[in-house]
């Protein structure tokens, strides 16, 4: 429907309005005069009480017309929401089929650039044959942001590991000296050590990340740092306008990471991290867009870094809020995407499970979670022990205090 046919419809039902206006003030001027002729005589006392009879009823005729009056006008309000809603959502669609059509060239591009990337620097390849053929055996374990420090410190190895600067994502000359590597060891071993303070101590370590920019901006493991630190910030502001602009810095930086290196665990998951955080102020179309792009970079976090309890945590986190979608969202997702995404409260409980089972009192938000699942699926008495557990952790970060107003809802919802 176009906005001329649009203008047509509101102004055909304002018309039709006016007529059953005018149609109804006729009927109550003509009435009148009838009623009077036919009315027989009555005493001095009957015409009185006819008198007031007449008014009240010609007063109920006026407050039921302006009753009629204020009803077209809600329902002219709420046709008008709907044609502009019907606008808007056609103009997304039709952006969609525009740009669909260039996605193929753009990943074909993309993978070019990356391919040309990588022949022209086989000395990536090298090292990476060398430290294998070195430690055929070797694994790397790192901690998560909750337990320890949000996917560890990959850098922190002896000589003897390959502790390289490709292996970090960094780009340098050939004559480069090991003073400006160890500058960039200390820096990220003093971030790590901050994030895990307090929130003046993550304010610190991301205004060190910022000073350093210019100088580690194509190291990898500076860039995931920065976008966890951008991930701290957004979590400590208050001003929507502030949250959002950190969150887009933060996933730009993730992103770039990426980039640079597709092996990178932790670039994945803070990728997909700030990928949940920007769905808070997308439209529905770029909501479920990054609800894709959160899962993809997900599943490849978890696959390269499998002994990490954060991922299973978000990952239960997310099959919770797929398993939550209404029937509007479905369709939707349906209409841009072609199908949208599946899963169950049991997969979000599995998840849930498999974090508790890998660091024991994992984390408060964890046992809510834990809590919802079991309730969700009937099983009260599951659920009020994950409640139990879920009191007895304090609430340190902002989460964990609106994990503990779930938490107290969910207690008056399970003790009915």
């Amino acid at each position: 429907m176009s906005h001329f046919e649009n203008k047509g419809l509101i102004l055909g039902i304002m018309a039709g309005t006016a007529g059953i206006s005018l149609v109804l003030v006729w009927y109550h001027k003509t009435r009148k005069p009838s009623a009077a002729m036919n009315m027989p005589a009555f005493t001095d006392v009957g015409n009185k009480l006819n008198s007031v009879g007449l008014e009240h009823e010609a007063h109920n005729e006026q407050g039921a017309v302006m009753v009629l009056h204020g009803r077209q006008l809600q329902i002219l309000e709420k046709l008008n929401g709907l044609l502009v809603s019907v606008d808007e959502l056609k103009r997304e669609v039709k952006f969609l089929k525009e740009a669909i059509p260039k996605l193929e060239d753009l990943v074909r591009d993309e993978l070019q650039g990356r391919g040309d990337a990588q022949r022209a620097s086989p000395s990536h390849r090298a090292t990476r044959r060398r430290k294998a053929e070195a430690a055929p055996g070797a694994a790397e374990t790192t901690s998560s942001e909750e337990a320890e420090s949000e996917g560890g410190y990959l850098t922190a190895h002896t000589d003897t590991e390959g502790d390289s600067e490709e292996e970090k994502g960094c780009k340098k000359s050939p004559d480069t000296t090991g003073q400006p590597e160890d500058e960039l060891f200390n820096l990220l071993q003093e971030v790590d050590s901050l994030h895990k303070g307090s929130e003046d101590d993550k304010k610190e370590s991301f205004k060190l990340l910022l000073e350093k920019e210019a100088k580690y901006e194509n190291c990898v493991g500076f860039l995931w740092r920065f976008a966890r630190a951008y991930g701290d910030m957004f979590e400590m502001a208050t001003d929507a306008e502030e949250k959002k602009r950190y969150v887009s810095d933060g996933k730009a930086k993730a992103e770039k990471a990426v980039q640079l290196d597709a092996m990178s665990a932790e670039s994945h998951q803070w990728f997909a991290i700030m990928c949940g955080y920007m769905s808070q102020f997308d439209s529905v179309q770029n909501k479920i867009r990054n609800g894709y792009l959160f899962k993809e970079h997900l599943d490849k976090a978890i696959e390269l870094k499998p002994q990490d309890p954060l991922l299973y945590y978000l990952n239960g986190r997310w099959c919770y809020s797929v398993a939550q979608l209404s029937w509007l969202e479905k369709k939707v997702a349906t209409a841009l995407f072609g199908a949208p995404p599946t899963s169950t409260v049991e997969e979000a409980l599995q998840n849930f499970l498999k974090a508790e089972e890998m660091h024991p009192g994992y984390s408060k938000c964890n046992y809510v979670y834990l809590a919802k699942c079991y309730k969700d699926i009937g099983q009260k008495t599951s659920a009020l022990k994950y409640c139990e557990s879920a009191l007895s952790v304090l609430p340190v970060t902002n989460e964990d205090r609106e994990a503990q107003k779930d938490l107290e809802d969910l207690l008056l919802t399970l003790k009915l």
